[in-house]
């Protein structure tokens, strides 16, 4: 599969409803995760180049020069990129922007979930079987530039370590209930 048909621009995938993280306690967590994923340097601070680096790693096509005009304002003064604090503000003007501020009623609201986690095993489960190989899953965390992703060992644990089934994959019911787990231990 050719490498330009596999990206996905960044505008087709923030017009996703995954985009918005809902759960308060979870989007921090996740917000945070992402965060420092993309300070590679781990220095607190993420430059523009550090965000359009990890977005071009994880496919998606951003102009680099609008990505600045669009973090630009988040950037506190004396600083060369934006902190925790204005990443966190850039996300809510992004969903603000993005999504508005209805709030949906608690049956979509679980339909989206549903959804989203749907979106989120598809990237993992990068041949489409229904299922997340060891290979698959450190193939993602090799893009995503985690220490992980370079020993196969550790990443056959994290697959143990939610294979409820012992088929050596992650079905979808088992990386629904590892999300789960997820959400109501952060809460």
């Amino acid at each position: 599969m050719e490498a330009a048909a596999c990206k996905r621009s960044l505008s087709r995938r923030a017009s996703s409803s995954s985009f918005r993280l809902r759960c308060p306690s979870l989007n921090s967590v996740r917000l945070r995760r992402v965060f420092d994923i993309f300070d590679k340097n781990h220095d607190g601070v993420i430059t523009v180049q550090e965000i359009h680096q990890a977005l071009t790693r994880l496919g998606l096509e951003t102009d680099l020069y609008d990505l600045e005009t669009t973090i630009k304002s988040f950037i506190k003064p004396g600083h060369i990129g934006i902190t925790y604090e204005g990443f966190v503000s850039l996300h809510q003007s992004l969903d603000q922007t993005l999504f508005g501020l209805d709030l949906e009623e608690e049956e979509e609201e679980e339909e989206e979930e549903e959804s989203d986690l749907t979106e989120a095993f598809k990237v993992f489960d990068e041949d489409g079987d229904g299922f997340i190989s060891a290979q698959e899953l450190q193939a993602v965390l090799g893009k995503l530039g985690l220490p992980e992703g370079k020993e196969i060992g550790r990443v056959e644990q994290m697959i143990c370590s939610v294979d409820q089934n012992h088929d050596g994959r992650v079905d979808f019911f088992e990386f629904k209930n590892m999300m789960a787990s997820v959400v109501v231990r952060s809460s």
